[in-house]
């Protein structure tokens, strides 16, 4: 904790003095990329994420040690009828992980990728942020700190999810509260709401967005009072990412709302983090560009539990091995451009 005593200090602290690009090793990158067995930009978006490995880890564009981190938690405005499955459902897919019979699970398996599930306290969902702040100061930084802490063991692509039954709710709730508009812009249906169980979605977006309005200029505490324990560890492992010199992929709606919290809270905060996926949640989409970001897919996919971000980090992992693995001109003994 901070000498002031207020939790969020060191987190603000770290947000005003976030670590910059390695310039040296990003021209690096683009002198060896220019040197490769084939025309400039031939490979497109993967030359770019080449060059952003290089910048981010501050070495030669590599993946070796891909994870995907899914947070859990679960959030006490499902009992305001928002969802149509019940919160046990949180509890039970995190056994589905665990056992390896989830989705997530097999594009692991597919694209080599490490996999570590947290549940953070599911019997003890999140107070309904329509009625009160979802989590106290203390709590929501202790949740931001064990997010941090679960980036530990020395992965070098980090990739991030969710597993919440209402946490598309709390995303629509933190995205009215930092770009404005309306509810029924951000609210879509997640899990299968429709009819009047979406009409109750938008009503609790509205009303908790209206109860804590007097405190949402500042993006820390959009956070606390709107957010989820998965929200809030999601935003302590991306922030715990550009300390470490890890590059992150987001992956879906649920996650890009934890990233966008960092970045109100400064605009460069999201530098070290490529989005994996546009989903077919409606809005996330609109997300996404609120942050000036491009997906790498868009597969129309609404699952969640990081199955965006993972299937895109093979894309990534292609990226690392074109540009390590490629002859050069000369290696190859193939004439360059005169």
């Amino acid at each position: 904790m901070s000498a002031s005593g207020l939790p969020f200090d060191d987190f603000r602290e770290l947000l005003r003095n976030l670590p910059g690009p390695d310039s040296a090793a990003l021209v690096a990158a683009r002198e060896r990329d220019a040197q490769l067995t084939k025309p400039p930009g031939a490979l497109g978006r993967l030359e770019e994420i080449a060059f952003w490995l290089a910048a981010w880890t501050g070495r030669p564009p590599a993946v070796t040690r891909p994870l995907v981190a899914i947070f859990a938690g679960n959030h006490g405005v499902t009992k305001q009828g928002i969802t149509p499955y019940p919160s046990s459902v949180t509890a039970q897919m995190v056994e589905n992980f665990a056992a390896g019979g989830a989705a997530i699970n097999q594009i692991c398996v597919t694209h080599d990728l490490g996999l570590k599930v947290f549940d953070l306290a599911l019997d003890y969902p999140t107070a309904d942020i329509t009625e009160e702040a979802a989590l106290s100061e203390r709590d929501c930084a202790a949740t931001m700190a064990f997010g941090m802490e679960a980036v530990a063991g020395g992965t070098d692509l980090l990739c991030i999810g969710e597993m919440g039954i209402g946490n598309t709710t709390i995303a629509a709730a933190i995205n009215l509260a930092l770009y404005g508009g309306t509810a029924e812009e951000w609210v879509g249906p997640g899990t299968g709401s429709e009819g009047e169980v979406l009409q109750r979605k938008i009503a609790a977006v509205k009303k908790a967005v209206d109860l804590h309005r007097a405190h949402l200029s500042d993006p820390l505490e959009v956070l606390r009072r709107l957010g989820g324990r998965e929200v809030a560890a999601m935003a302590g492992a991306i922030l715990a990412a550009r300390m470490q010199k890890i590059p992150v992929v987001l992956d879906g709606y649920v996650a890009t709302v934890a990233g966008a919290v960092l970045r109100a809270a400064n605009p460069s905060a999201l530098d070290h983090c490529l989005i994996g996926h546009v989903s077919a949640e409606p809005a996330h989409m609109k997300a996404i560009e609120k942050l000036g970001k491009t997906p790498l897919l868009a597969l129309g996919m609404r699952l969640g539990e990081g199955t965006g971000a993972a299937l895109a980090a093979g894309i990534v992992k292609a990226a690392a091995a074109c540009h390590s693995g490629m002859a050069t001109f000369v290696q190859a003994g193939v004439s360059n451009r005169s």
